[in-house]
């Protein structure tokens, strides 16, 4: 029987020989070392081992101290034999004529074909340890036991209805005491409280008398609606006043105009009900700032004008419209001051913005623009216009062009598109002196009103008609107050010395 061998051909020790017993390993082969190699890596000469007391200074750490000898009773019962100083401490076993000894296996019967018992056997992967059943034939299903009922369920055993009802009542009764103690604590805990208070309430409704600021925003703010404009590169909401049931609205020409100038824009007009309509542009007055737009509804609110002409300084007005896309805003305030002239910036280039003002403290803010003015009795007497401020936001300082021009100015665009104004044909300059205080006369085309009535550069004039003039744009708003071909007296001052001279006004 041949031997198995490991992956280097050399037997394994430990292998039955087939009698039972173990074999002894061979012997222990150490090939030939190389002298070169002995030179470099072996021990000094005349040293035995790393740890010789002749090597000193070991690791820096000066002579190796050796431990002392054991006694001699230690040594004489656990040392070698005297004589037999190279016998190993684990010798093999010999016989009796002092051979080795091979040592029977532990086991008997079959070791080479029993994996528990052979430790060089290779591993076997056997059958689960599970026994076959004896066939018992065909077996029922089982039947399912009897269901709990709920005391059963509850309690684990049969319950007695009486008991059930019996603990049935202590719950409600031991709930309602916890209840009513909680209550009670509660009441005292704090004394301020009353569960049982009932506040009063007024049935009939608040009185809004005629006149009243409620029921003059009640009555006009259906007619004031909010002008929106989207397009490509613009978007704005402003404000505007329907005049006439056919749909016209007149706002400020500056709340059109950026929709005007870009075709992709879209005016929609937003009614205080929520409808919307689509609105078409009838005529623009940019000296003014007024314009007139038209949209298709049925039976609108109509704003009813009232003579701008009767107001006082000190009257009540409402600015009504949509300050910073707020629709429906209602402001209150006085009349400030009438008649005063308000000069602004042409849109993108366009001629200079001037008109009459009414000035009044009721909070106007951007988006109010074109809205509503309106008095006591909820006539409409101005179109919110502009503010004064250096902040940004209402400080008491709103314009509105007044309602009665603002009505000739309408007419003019709804009827024809456009509207003309008064002109004297001159050019001027505010100028203020000991002498005089008026417009200073820079220059006067030929051919025109002023050059036909006589008036020469340098003169100041200081009234036109009935109105004072004490600056450039009041003489505008003075001129424009008049009718074109009238004939009105205008008072200068021309070296030192005041003249009276009649202009025929023409068309600007």
């Amino acid at each position: 029987m041949s031997e198995p061998e490991q992956g280097n051909g050399t037997p394994r020790s430990g292998v039955d020989d087939g009698a039972h017993r173990r074999l002894a390993p061979r012997p222990l082969h150490r090939p030939p070392v190389d002298p070169g190699q002995q030179a470099v890596f072996g021990r000094p000469q005349g040293v035995p081992g790393a740890f010789s007391p002749d090597r000193p200074n070991l690791n820096g750490h000066g002579p190796v101290q050796l431990a002392p000898p054991p006694p001699e009773a230690l040594s004489t019962a656990f040392g070698r034999p005297r004589g037999d100083e190279g016998t190993r401490l684990q010798r093999p076993p010999v016989d009796l004529n002092g051979e080795p000894e091979v040592e029977p296996v532990f086991w008997e019967g079959k070791p080479a074909g029993d994996s528990w018992r052979d430790p060089g056997a290779s591993a076997v992967i056997g059958p689960p340890a599970v026994t076959e059943q004896p066939d018992r034939g065909p077996q029922r299903e089982p039947e399912p036991g009897p269901q709990l009922s709920v005391p059963e369920l509850l309690f684990g055993r049969r319950v007695k209805p009486t008991a059930l009802v019996l603990l049935m009542v202590a719950a409600l009764l031991v709930g309602a005491g916890g209840g009513v103690v909680g209550w009670l604590l509660g009441r005292v805990g704090n004394p301020l409280t009353d569960g049982g208070v009932t506040l009063a309430e007024v049935k009939p409704g608040k009185e809004r008398p005629v006149g009243s600021v409620a029921e003059i925003a009640q009555r006009v703010t259906p007619s004031v609606v909010s002008i929106e404009f989207k397009g490509a590169s613009v978007a704005g909401v402003g404000s505007g006043v329907v005049i006439d049931g056919e749909g016209y609205v007149l706002t400020n020409d500056h709340v059109v105009a950026p929709a005007v100038q870009d075709t992709s824009a879209k005016l929609t007009v937003v009614f205080t009900d929520g409808k919307r309509a689509v609105a078409q542009v009838v005529g623009r007055d940019s000296k003014t700032d007024l314009a007139v737009i038209k949209v298709e509804v049925d039976n609108p609110t109509v704003l009813r004008f009232g003579d701008s002409d009767g107001l006082a300084v000190g009257d009540t007005v409402l600015a009504i419209g949509s300050p910073l896309s707020l629709s429906n805003t209602v402001t209150e305030g006085i009349v400030s001051a009438l008649h005063r002239p308000v000069t602004a910036a042409g849109e993108n280039g366009g001629p200079q913005v001037t008109y009459d003002a009414i000035q009044t403290d009721a909070a106007i803010n951007p988006g109010n623009s074109g809205g509503a003015l309106v008095d006591s009795s909820g006539a409409l007497v101005g179109i919110n216009s502009s503010i004064r401020t250096e902040t940004g936001g209402s400080v008491g300082l709103g314009f509105a062009i007044s309602g009665n021009y603002a009505r000739k100015v309408s007419q003019a665009l709804i009827r024809d598109g456009q509207v003309k104004h008064a002109d004297m044909n001159v050019n001027v300059r505010s100028a203020s002196a000991e002498t005089a205080e008026g417009a200073q006369v820079q220059n006067v085309p030929e051919g025109g009103a002023a050059d036909a009535a006589g008036i020469e550069e340098g003169d100041v004039i200081t009234r036109v008609g009935d109105r004072m003039v004490r600056n450039a744009a009041e003489l505008t708003v003075a001129v424009r107050d008049h009718e074109i071909g009238e004939t009105v007296p205008v008072v200068l001052a021309r070296q030192g010395r005041e003249l009276t001279v009649q202009v025929t006004l023409r068309s600007d």
